[in-house]
């Protein structure tokens, strides 16, 4: 931040450009203007008073001249990863310094407060308190008190028929009356609880896989504490080798159908690559959902490359043992400040408002640990991509080669992730040695997963065998209204095997039933 602040040219033309805009301001002759879509200036007061119009402008103004001075550092041959750090930084700054963060600079929530003759400033003290004294002084994003897991949320019928100290591996009853005889056995990431992918009736992943005819068997990660610090990819790895045992043993089928979503992707990778080292060939096909393999993409994420921060985060995590669901949360959540912080901020605290209830808001704010170990492991696979340099991550003993892994695969990514960049997600059909099939779909990272087929606005791209460049694919690519749910469960029950009378049972005499669905490890239980 300090190098862009003390660039000499930019800085001064910026200086005089902002004293022009100041002074057209000022005099009501600039056309300075918030974007409609800016949700923040919707009330008819930034348009038609004169002092909240100029108010808006002057912020407007201030927010592009640093803008500017970003892209004049990026210009100027920065690396990536350093013009993603000031822009983050940059990015929180002018989100906090937004006027609507404020009462009097906020005239919908002067008008509430006029309107409910102060009750809504009372309501609103009382949100802010509650969450300075319980939600470590942030805005609360969600009524968690609306959902319960396995009550509401996570509630698709099943068993875990296996439990150990990684993992719990729950298999779903089928709805079909014929099933696919190969299973598919999903890997969530560590980050986060897999519920997401089983959220409520006609939003669960989960649901939709089962009604068309697959046989679902799911990782429930265990949150880890102080005392499973040493976890790293090597336990996480084996947790995926586990669960594709435990579905091939309960099934009979030799071998399975993986699907991997975000970091799970990547520990799925690990045990791929440890399979294909070894010559077996239990595991099919996997699929890949808003998965980075290879970190040299530009992305927001290069934000907290650094190595200043990334040394300080190794630090934390080992002192503590953890990395915390809160820490982690909150980097995500400042990736993104107006939508995750301040536009709350106005709504509790400046409105008075209670916080929605939104399913997957409840399962956002339901966040997990990731041990020491396994933080560590990410940080360097973040920080040195060490995914795709053949031998510099070895898991299970094994040296990581992607090239190594054969199986058939399908990849997505998702258009407006700023997370994990979609043309970042593509590049996995290009590091891995089987066929590939890419869809890209139309949305963000969470949306795109939480996707289920029926909405008219939502759309995905298909396209032809990927090559090497994501755009030209993209150029030559179909759009379909729909999600990418559709053509990956096509994909799968190709994959699938022959159609068997669906079992009447959960789990096998070697596998019981030990507990329904959603299991123990989701609501932090460990059964003795």
């Amino acid at each position: 931040m300090a190098t862009v602040l003390t660039q000499p040219g930019p800085l001064a033309r910026e200086a005089v450009r902002l004293g022009r805009d100041a002074a057209r301001i000022l005099r009501g002759s600039t056309e300075i203007a918030p974007s409609p879509k800016d949700r923040r200036f919707a009330d008819p007061a930034w348009s038609l008073h004169p002092g909240y119009r100029r108010l808006a402008q002057s912020y407007l103004a201030t927010t592009a001249s640093l803008d500017r001075l970003v892209d004049d550092f990026a210009a100027e041959g920065a690396h990536w990863r350093e013009v993603e750090q000031v822009r983050f930084v940059f990015n929180a700054l002018t989100s906090a310094m937004a006027p609507t963060n404020t009462l009097m600079g906020n005239p919908a929530a002067l008008k509430r407060a006029f309107d409910t003759a102060g009750l809504s400033l009372a309501r609103g003290l009382r949100n802010a308190l509650s969450d300075l004294v319980r939600n470590g002084g942030m805005p609360s994003q969600v009524d968690r008190s609306a959902f319960t897991v396995g009550e509401d949320l996570g509630i698709t019928p099943g068993a875990v028929v296996h439990r150990d100290e990684v993992v719990e591996v729950i298999q779903y009853s089928p709805s079909t009356p014929t099933v696919r005889s190969r299973p598919l056995v999903i890997v969530p990431p560590p980050i986060g609880r897999f519920y997401f992918l089983d959220l409520r009736p006609g939003r669960s992943l989960v649901e939709y896989a089962v009604s068309r005819g697959l046989q679902v068997f799911m990782i429930s990660w265990r949150n880890p504490t102080r005392e499973q610090s040493e976890w790293g990819l090597d336990e996480y790895s084996q947790g995926v080798v586990t669960a594709v045992d435990v579905a091939r043993e309960v099934t009979g089928s030799p071998d399975v159908t993986t699907l991997g979503l975000c970091a799970g992707g990547q520990i799925m990778t690990t045990a791929l690559n440890h399979l294909a080292a070894t010559g077996d060939d239990r595991v099919h096909a996997a699929g890949y959902a808003v998965t980075l393999l290879d970190f040299s993409t530009r992305a927001p994420l290069g934000a907290f490359s650094g190595p200043r921060v990334l040394e300080v985060a190794r630090r934390n995590s080992r002192r503590r043992g953890v990395i915390s669901a809160r820490q982690m949360g909150s980097m995500f959540t400042w990736m993104r400040p107006d939508d995750l912080i301040f536009n709350y901020l106005v709504n509790q605290w400046l409105m008075g408002e209670d916080p929605p209830a939104f399913d997957i808001l409840a399962w956002n704010a339901d966040g997990t640990n990731l041990p020491a170990r396994l933080h560590e492991q990410f940080l360097d696979v973040f920080a040195h991509n060490a995914l795709v340099k053949p031998g510099a991550l070895r898991v299970l003993g094994t040296p990581v080669h992607l090239s190594r892994i054969t199986v058939p695969t399908f990849v997505t990514g998702a258009l407006t992730d700023h997370i994990t960049p979609w043309d970042g997600c593509y590049r996995t059909t290009q590091l891995l040695s089987g066929p590939s099939t890419f869809v890209l779909s139309y949305s963000g990272h969470i949306q795109s997963l939480v996707n289920p087929p029926g909405n008219p606005k939502a759309s995905y791209w298909t396209g032809g065998e990927p090559g090497p460049d994501p755009h030209a694919w993209r150029a030559a690519a179909e759009q379909h209204t729909g999600s990418w749910w559709e053509p990956w469960s096509e994909w799968a029950l190709e994959r699938s095997g022959d159609e068997v009378p669906a079992p009447e049972s959960l789990g096998s005499a070697d596998h019981p039933p030990l507990e329904p669905a959603p299991g123990s490890y989701v609501r932090d239980r460990v059964p003795g």
